[in-house]
């Protein structure tokens, strides 16, 4: 599709140019066709960055950095691979060019080092920096590649780095829907000065217009360009299983042959050769599967599938009549496709770790001898830091042994020396196939030509969830390289639930809408009320996307209560009476209404405390009429469950006259139930015997005989329970109660009583009541939404001067609440010396964190022991302990007290968060105490990791935020000694492979 261009200052869609019906590609050809400029022809530095790039530029990306030229910011939204960082390195140039400066901010560490070793490249070392948690190169060069957490601490420290700055860009900007880290991408927009020009780079999200009205609303004019066309087209298959046994896995392509791929439309039809098969396979499932069993095994002529060179991994196994094709069987069937090199998802780590050892298993090599030289040579230099001892525990042989033959795996549980080596020989088309869990499709540039997901459930944490359309888009965007391939090819294994028609749908939706995840921090809070007072703070809070988005949806919730205030006085207008208030007199008649509404309730009430008291006096051997309901008929009480009781009452075991053994309940005898004579049930009877049974419903038949013959009375000397009547007296009666009475007095002598249009007055005030009623609901819905950032922002503050990490500066009652506070004065709040500190905390658990140092909890322990208690804030396990984790020095030692008194400041922490209707902050884990411990101690890495479940790769990433924090604990705590303990904690842990670092 064309890319469309919509400055901030253009026409809005629905304008009254005739373009509001058109499509996005459409109205940006009518813009186009306005427009009064040759975009081929921009001059200026355009010109010159044209050159240095050395190809010709798409026509979004020149909109986009004509736009940035003229001094505007730009949104640029286009598919993974559409080259939407050309607008980025074009700010760059600017700014190299205007004698500026140029921060270009990524989400993720890797993506920052990534980006710097591009931009070094081409400008050269003097002229690029970097600046993550734990790397600081060269940081007052006039380019400086970041992650965003580094420049929103910029921003709150005042930093003299940003004297000079001129462009920022930020790119994945969709990141900000993040629930977790999110929040700082709008931070930083919100808070970077007015003059810097924003370049925020995307996905394709479908309410791309929506964020660039709310960036021209925080950070003034903004050219919106969207490009939803792959510059590589995209074809879509699905891989299945031979018919035969033995045979190579089919790719089938997935659309019928008459849809163009690069844009099928919605619903697209499905290949008939591909629908013809699932529906044949799933006859044959239903005709044979009792024959097969529940799976279906394998015969014993079935050797399963060799490969090209003839091998194939041991072991037969269940399969359906639709066998999921194995992993080195698709990746050996892409090669004889030439689809390779392939990105191939699995969403679990083993399963990526598995994958690789099945390939080796099977005899695979991708790679020619020369090709295995050039990978061994990159593996050997890549790797020479890190320490000879350490190689075996890592699993350096296998995972080399793999890259030779051209597979890999690639996962956060990998060491990032193993990951960043694995990118390199991707990227240079060495390693052909690359088996990878869904943190790849993030940033990296590890373009394929083709993708392949094995199934379309990842699981989230907490659940098995489908994969949406918008990360569909994002998995797949890396089939097809710009510029080496024709076309990109996505893939989906067949495995069991695929539904080609859902897949179909689900490919064919490219976009979906970024939602805000903004909302307070304890950090946030202290730094905007030291700058700007807690007013001004709330102000700023409120131009969020966040409520920029909550704002949006209450104009349409306003729209219609407005509508319903128009009718309602029509409404009133009609049910208006001459004789009186009629608006009254239906109040009377309400009142009346739900009086006798009480009076029925009560009446109910009682009525089923009588039958609950009738279940309640049973006895072993009573028989038991039940006069209606399921269970209507007689039956024999065996227990009467006093010892189960449920919400209604005691649920009696009960024998029926058809032998059956039942549980009797209120559902079963609403009315209650009735004794009507006694049998004698044997002290040994035992309910699960037949022939027992059998007897004891004789001796009822018998004894229900023996009552009828008594003339029918229904009478017994041992009668008990039922409704006896005792409960009428305490029943209100409707016609003999005062209040009703009273009402009902009134209701006649009321003026409008007598009125000939009564009926039609009551009619509309019928329909202004019910009216009335929804507007109402409306009302409550618009304010609810409304300051819903300004809120938090009050509790969050709350919750700070309860801990004194801000103080009030007026005379306002200590036990008022923040709703009425609400218009006091600006500069009521001030910032303590706690809160100073604090407001240099930026860990995603700060509070918790402020908590510990005030309260000296951390005071006394060692350079390993802080380490430890940091892991545990910093630290969250894929999986619950099952057992207690091992603290150093044993469970009544000095670490294992700092951290129960850790746990306790905890507690009250979340304690105080609940009052006040706040995120509770997230539990603390002791997982990594242990090794954390170990590692600043100077035990080496077997020793670390020998007995956890700890990967490698994991254990250096939470080593390495645990750095992050030491390292504000450094510059932040409030006592000189633990500052000091913190720096040796630093250097403690910052050693071996926790301290490789490719840059």
């Amino acid at each position: 599709m064309t890319p469309r261009s919509r400055p901030g200052s253009g026409p809005r869609a629905g304008s009254p140019d005739g373009t509001e019906n058109l499509s996005p590609a459409e109205r940006y050809a009518a813009s186009r066709a306005r427009s009064s400029r040759d975009r081929a022809d921009a001059e200026g530095e355009l010109r010159l960055f044209r050159q240095e790039v050395g190809f010709e530029l798409d026509p979004f990306q020149v909109d986009a950095c004509v736009a940035l030229e003229e001094g505007r910011g730009v949104l640029v939204a286009a598919p993974t691979g559409a080259g939407k960082t050309v607008v980025g390195e074009f700010a760059v140039h600017l700014a190299l060019a205007r004698g500026g400066k140029a921060f270009y901010t990524t989400p993720i560490k890797a993506l920052s080092n990534q980006k710097y070793t591009d931009l070094v490249a081409r400008h050269g070392t003097a002229n690029v920096g970097l600046l993550t948690g734990d790397t600081s190169i060269n940081a007052g060069a006039p380019v400086v590649v970041m992650t965003t957490e580094v420049l929103r601490n910029m921003l709150y420290a005042g930093s003299s780095a940003l004297d000079g700055l001129a462009y920022v860009v930020m790119d994945e900007v969709h990141y900000l829907a993040d629930r977790f880290r999110g929040p700082v991408w709008e931070e930083v927009i919100i808070h970077l000065p007015d003059h810097v020009q924003l370049v925020s780079l995307s996905a394709t999200v479908s309410n791309a217009e929506e964020f660039g009205d709310w960036l021209a609303t925080v950070r003034g004019d903004t050219a919106v360009v969207v490009s939803e066309r792959r510059p590589v087209p995209l074809w879509q298959h699905v891989v299945v299983s031979a018919p035969e046994p033995r045979g190579v896995p089919r790719l089938m392509d997935l659309y019928a042959g008459h849809v163009d791929p690069t844009d099928p439309g919605t619903n697209p039809p499905i290949n008939p050769d591909l629908q013809a098969m699932f529906r044949t396979s799933a006859r044959a499932e239903s005709s044979h599967g009792s024959s097969h069993g529940r799976h279906g095994h394998r015969g014993r002529g079935d050797r399963g599938y060799r490969g090209r060179g003839g091998n194939r991994p041991g072991g037969g196994g269940p399969v359906a009549h639709r066998r999921t094709p194995p992993r080195f069987a698709v990746v050996d069937s892409l090669d004889a496709d030439a689809l390779l090199p392939a990105i191939y998802f699995i969403f679990s780590r083993a399963g990526c770790d598995g994958a690789v050892q099945q390939c080796l298993r099977a005899g695979l090599r991708l790679t020619d001898a020369a090709e295995e030289a050039q990978i061994r040579r990159v593996v050997e230099e890549r790797t020479a830091t890190i320490p000879a001892e350490d190689l075996d525990v890592l699993g350096y042989w296998p995972w080399a042994e793999s890259l030779a033959r051209g597979i890999a795996a690639h996962h956060a549980g990998m060491l990032p020396v193993f990951k960043e080596t694995v990118e390199e020989l991707f990227s240079r088309g060495l390693v052909k196939v690359v088996f990878a869990t869904e943190t790849l499709a993030l940033g990296i540039n590890m373009p394929a030509r083709s993708v392949v997901l094995e199934k379309l459930v990842k699981w989230d944490g907490t659940a098995h969830q489908p994969v949406t359309p918008g990360e569909y888009t994002q998995l797949t965007g890396r089939a097809g390289r710009r510029g080496i391939d024709v076309e990109g090819h996505a893939v989906v294994v067949d495995h069991t639930g695929l539904d080609p028609v859902a897949l179909a749908g689900l490919a064919s939706k490219r976009l979906y809408p970024l939602r805000s995840s903004f909302r307070p921090t304890y950090n946030m809070a202290v730094n905007l009320v030291g700058q700007v007072g807690r007013e001004r703070a709330r102000d700023v809070l409120e131009t969020s996307f966040a409520q920029f988005q909550a704002d949006r949806g209450v104009v349409g919730l306003a729209k219609q209560a407005q509508a319903h205030a128009e009718a309602m006085e029509g409404y009133a207008a009609s049910m208006a009476c001459d004789r009186g208030d009629f608006a009254e007199y239906m109040g009377l008649r309400r009142a009346i209404k739900e009086r006798e509404k009480d009076l029925s309730r009560a009446a109910s009430g009682a009525r089923r405390a009588d039958a609950v008291a009738s279940f309640e006096r049973l006895r072993r051997g009573d028989v038991v009429e039940v006069p209606s309901g399921r269970r209507r008929g007689y039956v024999v009480v065996l227990d009467p469950g006093r010892d189960d009781r449920g919400f209604d009452g005691p649920r009696p075991t009960v024998l029926t006259q058809e032998k059956q053994v039942k549980k009797l309940t209120l559902a079963d005898a609403p009315g209650g139930v009735q004794v009507v004579t006694t049998v004698r049930i044997p002290k040994a009877f035992n309910p699960r015997r037949p022939d027992q049974r059998r007897d004891l419903a004789s001796s009822l038949r018998n004894a229900l005989g023996a009552f009828s013959g008594d003339g029918g009375s229904g009478r017994h000397p041992g009668r008990r329970g039922g409704p006896s009547g005792g409960g009428q007296g305490r029943r209100a009666d409707a016609a003999s109660d005062a209040e009703l009475r009273r009402l009902r007095a009134a209701l006649r002598a009321h003026p409008c009583h007598g009125c000939p249009d009564r009926d039609d007055h009551a009619r509309w005030a019928e329909r202004w009541e019910r009216l009335r009623a929804e507007h109402d609901q409306l009302v409550r819905r618009v304010e609810g939404r409304t300051g819903t950032i300004a809120r938090t922002f009050d509790r969050t503050c709350e919750v700070l001067t309860r801990l004194g990490y801000l103080a009030r500066t007026d005379h306002t009652d200590s036990g008022a609440t923040s709703s009425d506070r609400e218009g006091t004065a600006p500069g009521s709040l001030a910032v303590t010396d706690d809160g100073r500190w604090l407001g240099r905390l930026y860990a995603e658990d700060d509070l918790l964190l402020a908590e510990c140092l005030r309260r000296g909890i951390w005071d006394d322990l060692d350079a390993p022991g802080l380490a430890a208690a940091v892991s545990t804030v910093v630290y969250s396990g894929r999986r619950e302990e099952a057992s207690e984790p091992f603290v150093p020095g044993g469970p009544h030692g000095r670490l294992a007290q700092v951290l129960d008194a850790t746990t306790r400041a905890w507690s009250e922490v979340t304690d105080l968060e609940a009052q006040h209707q706040l995120e509770a902050t997230g539990p603390l884990d002791l997982g990594l105490v242990a090794p954390v411990h170990r590692w600043a101690s100077g035990k080496n890495l077997d020793a670390v990791l020998r007995g956890t479940d700890v990967a490698a790769g994991d254990f250096v990433r939470w080593c390495k935020q645990v750095l992050d924090v030491l390292d504000q604990l450094a510059k932040a705590a409030p006592r000189p000694a633990l500052r000091a303990t913190a720096r040796k904690a630093q250097t403690a842990v910052l050693r071996g492979v926790v301290a490789y670092s490719s840059v």
